[in-house]
């Protein structure tokens, strides 16, 4: 399959010069962001989940486990299950375990693009240092498995909705491929690609990866940016296959409506937020898969996904919907989909929108959403920059 790092500059080639965005010029772009990062997270030690006690959990300290956000104590029996309260995140529930890692993916991601741009082998030790205390090291590890995801008080010790936490190892695991093909050796990199074949199988044959791969809206999506990514850090091509087909018929035919919007992520109570969300992952995953281009027989694709959202993210103020109910003003921020389907449509007004976006958002709510932060590392095209 066709990559498109390797053929990025023949895609540019008819471009405006202006327009033009290889990994080259990315990489005098991001350099001041990225070094600047990595020098802030090179004091930063491994920190994974067993150092995180998380006293509700069903499962063991090597066991990732969060809460549920939209569970609330129900107000009529506080001592009876969680009722949901769509849009509304419960600041109470724990999220420790997330945090960690959405730190990790903060973290490593940044670390390995100051290495392709400096080549200095400080960043890469560094980053080796967390993947092996993440996935190698057997007394830190985490288990490749996520049964004790999205718990709800009362209801379940986790569910397969809680596999979208993982959606942040989607940028770890590009790293670390990066960290690979750039020639960098250390038993850590074996490690961590073992670690993800085996969370690979787990979440394409347990029952909670079938609830993730049917649930008809954004999860579903995320679930087949996981599986994908996982599967081109450890070379299975057959899953790269499947998620292809899976992407056309399933993810594109069955969730995504004629004008290019997704009417399930318009439903919610966060329309913006969702519709931002869904586009980014999807744009990601055509992006590995090298599918921006497909189009169903009545002209659904990438394409129309992203026009159609491309005036609200110009202009907010134009959005036909209300706002969202919680962190409405805190997006958009630099969507990956812009420059992804920029480069991949020959669209230079969607690179040149993505250039003037926040690329470091704080709000804790549009992180927890924003899985693609490190552009150059998808854009590297296997000699660095």
């Amino acid at each position: 399959m066709r990559r498109f790092g390797a053929v990025l500059l023949s895609l540019l080639a008819a471009w405006p010069a202006a327009a033009q965005l290889d990994s080259a010029a990315l990489a005098r772009l991001e350099r001041p962001r990225v070094v600047a990062a990595a020098e802030r997270y090179l004091r930063d030690a491994p920190l994974t989940i067993t150092a995180i006690p998380a006293p509700h959990s069903a499962g063991g300290p090597h066991d990732f486990y969060s809460e549920g956000d939209y569970w609330w104590p129900d107000p009529r029996s506080p001592d009876s299950p969680y009722v949901r309260r769509d849009g509304e995140t419960n600041p109470a529930n724990f999220v420790a375990h997330r945090d960690a890692i959405r730190r990790l993916s903060q973290i490593v991601p940044a670390l390995v693009a100051a290495y392709v741009i400096t080549r200095d082998p400080g960043y890469a030790r560094h980053a080796a240092a967390h993947l092996r205390a993440w996935f190698a090291d057997e007394s830190t590890r985490m288990n490749p498995s996520l049964l004790y995801a999205q718990a709800i008080k009362g209801r379940a010790t986790g569910r397969g909705t809680g596999l979208i936490d993982t959606i942040h190892l989607v940028e770890v695991a590009r790293a670390a491929w990066v960290l690979e093909r750039l020639g960098y050796r250390d038993e850590a990199l074996s490690g961590t690609k073992q670690w993800f074949q085996q969370y690979l199988h787990w979440m394409t044959t347990h029952p909670y990866g079938n609830d993730e791969r049917t649930s008809g809206n954004n999860h579903a999506a995320a679930w087949a940016l996981q599986v994908a990514e996982f599967a081109h850090l450890v070379g299975d091509a057959q899953q790269l296959a499947r998620m292809r087909r899976f992407f056309e018929d399933t993810l594109v035919a069955g969730q995504m409506a004629a004008d290019g919007s997704f009417p399930r992520e318009l439903a919610r109570t966060k329309p913006y937020g969702y519709s931002l969300f869904q586009l980014d992952v999807m744009g990601t995953l055509a992006w590995v898969l090298d599918a921006w281009t497909f189009t169903t027989p009545d002209g659904r694709g990438m394409r129309r996904a992203l026009a159609f959202m491309y005036p609200f993210i110009k202009d907010k103020r134009t959005w036909p919907k209300p706002p969202d109910v919680m962190y409405f003003d805190a997006w958009p921020v630099r969507d990956p989909a812009l420059l992804f389907g920029g480069l991949a449509l020959h669209e230079p007004r969607y690179v040149d929108l993505w250039k003037t976006l926040n690329p470091d958002p704080s709000a804790d709510e549009v992180i927890r959403n924003y899985p693609i932060r490190q552009p150059l590392l998808w854009l590297w095209e296997g000699a660095g920059p």
